[in-house]
């Protein structure tokens, strides 16, 4: 069955200025700006009033429908980034060895590198980089605790999947073997 219009409309809160070009969609707040290509999909956008974005699709499935939902969330997901900031706790979780992080800013890139060192004794270095607009530091609050902080929800979540997945367990149980870095929570860097 064909939808013949779908609509969703998306409020703009103050303080954020919102462009959209050639589905290219740039979002800037008071912690800075986020820029995503969204020309993939297939919407067309729209400003019905003052704060107001409308994406809206024609004669959609019930799948191009869907996308609706999901460009809505992934510009709020900006939105939220430029005025809060996204931020993820990581923990070391280890049984017997104790795992070492270290942490680098690469004078090239400019990007955090994490080396994680002695993961089950192991002697090989494990070595992730985080993605752009990533920060990372170990929390002075709690023990054996990663901080990952930045506006871009996808780059943060990201950096953190890559930290968590370098640490897999091969070749032994893992219902035995829980050793890893695991996200224990996730908030705002700018909390209410």
């Amino acid at each position: 069955m064909k939808y013949i219009r779908s609509e969703q409309l998306l409020e703009i809160p103050e303080g954020v200025k919102v462009t959209i070009k050639t589905r290219t969609v740039t979002v800037e707040g008071p912690r800075g700006k986020l820029v995503k290509n969204l020309g993939h999909v297939a919407v067309c956008f729209g400003n019905p009033s003052k704060n107001t974005i409308s994406i809206e699709i024609h004669h959609g499935n019930r799948k191009n429908v869907a996308t609706l939902r999901t460009v809505r969330s992934i510009i709020n997901n900006m939105i939220v980034g430029v005025t809060k900031g996204f931020k993820y706790k990581m923990r070391y979780v280890y049984a017997h060895f104790p795992i070492n992080v270290n942490l680098e800013k690469n004078a090239e890139t400019g990007l955090f590198e994490v080396e994680i060192r002695n993961f089950i004794g192991q002697k090989i270095v494990h070595r992730v980089t985080m993605a752009e607009g990533v920060d990372v530091a170990v929390s002075t609050a709690q023990k054996d605790e990663l901080v990952l902080t930045g506006n871009s929800l996808e780059n943060v979540s990201q950096s953190a999947a890559d930290i968590q997945q370098i640490c897999k367990v091969r070749n032994k149980d893992i219902r035995k073997f829980l050793d890893g870095l695991y996200v224990s929570e996730k908030g705002n860097v700018v909390e209410e």
